[in-house]
C-alpha cells in the first residue's frame, strides 16, 4: 500500500532551457483555486486507497515548490496527516531554486513542516549559470546554502556537469567546492538533450555542440571517485549521499514501492495501478472541478509489466535487485526476469556483480546503464 506521497506544482518563473519536467510560466497564480484543488484530489487518493499506514515520505516537486506559499503547503500537510497520519520520522522534502526570494521563505517552510530541501544549483560558476538560464547567481546559491543548513535537518544540493567543453580539471574543481558546502546528499546530473527543449533546437542549429560520450564518460568516472572519497558515495546513478542520508523517497521509486501522486502530471503507483493527471494546469484544474480529481489515465498493471518496470528501476541502484524475492513478489519464475547468458557475459566483463540471488550494475557499468538494461531484461518481460 502506498505509504508515500508526491505533490506537484507546475510552475516557475522560467523555463530552463534543458528541462523538459511538466513547468509552466505564468503570469498570475489563484492560490486558492489550487489549493482546492490539491486538497481534492488528495481526498479522491484517500478514500481510492483508504488507510495505508502512516506516510513515511512526502515530497513536493515542479516546477519550482518553493514559489508556494507556505501557508498552502501547511494546509496541504496538515490535510495528508489528516488522511493517513505521518510516521514519527517522515521525510518531507521540497524542490526549492537558491534565490535571495525564496531562501527568504526557508524559515517558514519549516515551521510548516518542511524538514528536507533539495536546492537546484546547478551550477557554482556565473556564466555557466547564464547558459543554463537559471535566475540566481552563485553568490546567491551560496547564501542559499547556509540559510536552508540553519532551517532545516537535511539538505540536498544539485549540479549539472558534462557540459560542451567542461574539462575534467575544471569540473574537478566545482565538485570539491560543492563537497565541501557540507550537506550530506547531492545529486550530479549529467547535462542530456532531452527533445523538445531550447537546447535541443539550440544543438540542431549548430549553436553549441554537447560533450562528447568518451569525455562524459570520463567525468563520470571522476564525479564516482571524488564523492566516493569525500564520504558521499553514490547509491543511485545520479545521487550520492553519506549512509543513511538517501532521500527516502526517491528509494520508494527506485524499490518500486506504491506512491501517491497529486497536482499536474503527476504519476502514482497503487493498488498495481499507474496513474497520471492532467499536466496542463489549467486541464487539470478543469478535471478536479468537474470529477473530483486531476487523473487524466488509469490503469491496471500487470505482473509482467510491474516485474520490468521494477528490475528497470531497482538496476539505477548501488545495491541492485533480489531476483528471488522480485520474482516471489510478482509471481513469475526468476529465469523469465534476467537473460542468463548476457548476464555470464557482463559480469565476466566487470559491468554487472551477482552475489547469490542480489544482481547490481558496477561502478565501470553504471554509464553503460541503458544499454545493459536493454540487453538484460528479458524481451517478453518487458513488451508484454
Amino acid at each position: 500500500m502506498a505509504r508515500a506521497l508526491y505533490i506537484h506544482w507546475p510552475f516557475c518563473l522560467a523555463k530552463c532551457p534543458y528541462c523538459d519536467f511538466n513547468s509552466h510560466v505564468r503570469s498570475n497564480t489563484d492560490h486558492a483555486a489550487w489549493k482546492a484543488a490539491l486538497l481534492a484530489d488528495m481526498r479522491h487518493e484517500a478514500i481510492t486507497v483508504g488507510s495505508a499506514g502512516p506516510l513515511t515520505s512526502i515530497f513536493f516537486g515542479g516546477g519550482t515548490p518553493s514559489l508556494m506559499p507556505p501557508a498552502l503547503v501547511a494546509d496541504l500537510l496538515s490535510a495528508a496527516e489528516k488522511q493517513w497520519g505521518f510516521s514519527p520520522d517522515i521525510e518531507i522534502t521540497l524542490e526549492a531554486n537558491p534565490s535571495s526570494v525564496e531562501a527568504a521563505s526557508f524559515a517558514d517552510l519549516a515551521s510548516a513542516g518542511v524538514n528536507r530541501v533539495s536546492l537546484g544549483v546547478q551550477s557554482l560558476r556565473e556564466e555557466v549559470l547564464r547558459f543554463l538560464g537559471r535566475l540566481h547567481s552563485a553568490d546567491e546559491a551560496l547564501e542559499a546554502i547556509g540559510i536552508a543548513q540553519s532551517n532545516f535537518a537535511r539538505v540536498s544540493v544539485d549540479l549539472i556537469y558534462a557540459r560542451p567543453d567542461q574539462t575534467e580539471a575544471e569540473w574537478a574543481t566545482e565538485l570539491a567546492e560543492g563537497l565541501g558546502l557540507g550537506t550530506h546528499h547531492i545529486s550530479l546530473y549529467q547535462l542530456t538533450i532531452e527533445p523538445a527543449t531550447r537546447f535541443a533546437t539550440d544543438v540542431r542549429r549548430g549553436v553549441f555542440d554537447p560533450l562528447d560520450d568518451d569525455n562524459a564518460a570520463d567525468l563520470f568516472a571522476l564525479t564516482r571517485e571524488m564523492t566516493s572519497a569525500a564520504g558521499l558515495p553514490a547509491y543511485e546513478v545520479s545521487n550520492h549521499a553519506r549512509p543513511g542520508q538517501e532521500s527516502r523517497h526517491n528509494l520508494t521509486y527506485w524499490r518500486y514501492q506504491d506512491y501517491i501522486g497529486i497536482g499536474p502530471g503527476a504519476h502514482g503507483r497503487r493498488c498495481d495501478v499507474a496513474t497520471v493527471r492532467h499536466r496542463k494546469p489549467e486541464n487539470y484544474l478543469s478535471a478536479v472541478t468537474s470529477q473530483g480529481h486531476g487523473i487524466a489515465e488509469e490503469r491496471v498493471l500487470g505482473p509482467r509489466e510491474q516485474a520490468s518496470e521494477a528490475l528497470l528501476m531497482g538496476l539505477r541502484l548501488a545495491e541492485g535487485v533480489d531476483l528471488v524475492t522480485l520474482a516471489r513478489r510478482f509471481d513469475v519464475q526468476p529465469a523469465a526476469l534476467i537473460d542468463d547468458a548476457k548476464l555470464d557475459l557482463y559480469s565476466d566483463l566487470g559491468l554487472l556483480k551477482r552475489r547469490q540471488n542480489r544482481i547490481a550494475v558496477t561502478p565501470q557499468g553504471m554509464p553503460l546503464l541503458d544499454a545493459l538494461l536493454g540487453e538484460l531484461v528479458q524481451a517478453e518481460l518487458v513488451t508484454s
